[in-house]
């Protein structure tokens, strides 16, 4: 199983090169056995044209590595921080995509523009606190981890699979690491159309509840009806 968790991260990793959401060694996604307790990553600096499975880094959700011969990305502390919290998921995904980063570097959510946003994201896309001189000179990625969870006090992540760390960029997260690249592939596209929608009606506010809640539980709600059942 474990052999299997290694290779769907790999290949979810991929699928941000395809997507064009990374550049060089940029970016990573992880997957959780949850059964079993062990997180897969992929490992710090390694390029996306050379990695394998095998490269992929186990840990439990302490951090202690159980196999693997490279170190973890750097944001694995942020990642298991996740998955310790949000206890639903099965993937997290990390990028510098460029339209999500730019709302994340100003520091701004992303409202709810439109249906195509309220399909996959149940109300404006939230962005951290800022994080404190202290928080960034010890344990930072631990940290980052912390001021997103504390986010979602308010919020389901369920129901909220992104959210933009301020003057950072992106975390997405799905049931499995291939919905957390899902999760990243349509956070960007909405950031996009957000940033453009923005610039031609500054003072567009988001849509409707009734609206946000056709489209976001018709996909997703006990009621859903939409695809194939």
């Amino acid at each position: 199983m474990l052999e299997n968790l290694k290779t769907d991260v790999c290949e979810a990793n991929f699928e941000l090169k395809r997507n064009n959401l990374i550049i060089y060694s940029w970016g990573n996604v992880s997957g959780i056995d949850r059964d079993k307790g062990i997180v897969a990553i992929k490992p710090s600096g390694v390029s996306y044209d050379t990695l394998s499975p095998d490269d992929i880094v186990l840990l439990d959700l302490e951090g202690t590595i159980v196999e693997g011969k490279l170190d973890p990305s750097t944001d694995t502390p942020t990642h298991l921080e996740i998955y310790r919290n949000f206890l639903n998921i099965g993937g997290v995904c990390h990028t510098h995509s460029l339209n999500a980063t730019i709302w994340a570097q100003a520091c701004r959510s992303i409202p709810c523009l439109g249906t195509t946003h309220a399909d996959y994201f149940y109300g404006s896309i939230p962005v951290t606190s800022l994080m404190t001189d202290d928080q960034i000179a010890t344990s930072y990625e631990l940290n980052t981890g912390r001021v997103i969870v504390e986010t979602f006090k308010q919020l389901d992540p369920d129901q909220m699979p992104a959210v933009l760390v301020a003057n950072h960029g992106p975390f997405t997260w799905g049931k499995t690491p291939a919905k957390s690249v899902e999760s990243a592939v349509v956070l960007e596209q909405v950031a996009q159309m957000a940033l453009k929608t923005a610039a031609i009606k500054p003072e567009l506010p988001p849509i409707s509840k009734t609206l946000l809640d056709k489209h976001y539980l018709r996909k997703h709600g006990r009621d859903a009806y939409y695809g194939q059942g």
